[in-house]
């Protein structure tokens, strides 16, 4: 032994490691923390007891290392997470939340307005809905700000700010034996 050996075992800086100290062979274990201690105590530090570092030479954690007991970003992921997250990256978070109004349109408007109006597209602030006939177009118009006001407290305040009422789709009378050229058609209750 030299004069830099640690007492109590535990060989100093340079020193073989694997001479057996008090009748003891240092293999396995045992040696993984001799070699620990007297690379800590070279470095002037001491290595915190029960906890086991990820870190490798230099401080730095080494590549390619398993991640360990705690999650990252390399363990498989939920695939509620990662959808949530794809959504969040490519903005379709309002085209989900608006196709979902449109899937829950009896929930939103009640069952009977439900059944003579269908939602068709929304694009800048604009639903446009259709509706089976005049007469429910009519109405569905004068109730547009309750349904505004109920469609942004799902959507968001502001989303929808127009509703567009549209009347059912009339037969074409452009061809036929009822049809006159440059004639506008039959007028009756066709929007």
């Amino acid at each position: 032994m030299t004069d830099d050996a640690v007492p109590g075992g535990t060989p100093g800086p340079g020193e073989p490691v694997n001479e057996p100290v008090d009748g003891h062979d240092d293999d396995g274990l045992d040696l993984a923390r001799v070699i620990s201690r007297s690379l800590a105590s070279a470095a002037g530090r001491t290595p915190a007891k029960g906890r086991r570092s990820r870190r490798g030479p230099g401080g730095r954690i080494p590549r390619g290392k398993a991640s360990g007991a705690h999650p990252d970003e390399r363990d498989p992921q939920l695939l509620d997470l990662t959808v949530g997250r794809l959504v969040a990256d490519r903005g379709w978070a309002l085209d989900l939340r608006v196709h979902g109004v449109f899937g829950r349109w009896a929930e939103l408007v009640g069952a009977e307005v439900a059944d003579h109006t269908t939602p068709e597209s929304f694009a800048e602030g604009k639903l446009v809905v259709r509706t089976d006939s005049t007469a429910w177009a009519t109405q569905l118009k004068l109730l547009a700000p309750t349904v505004v006001r109920r469609l942004n407290e799902e959507l968001g305040h502001g989303t929808v700010a127009l509703l567009e009422v549209l009347g059912p789709h009339g037969p074409s009378w452009k061809k036929g034996l009822r049809s006159v050229r440059d004639g506008r058609g039959p007028r009756d209750t066709y929007g």
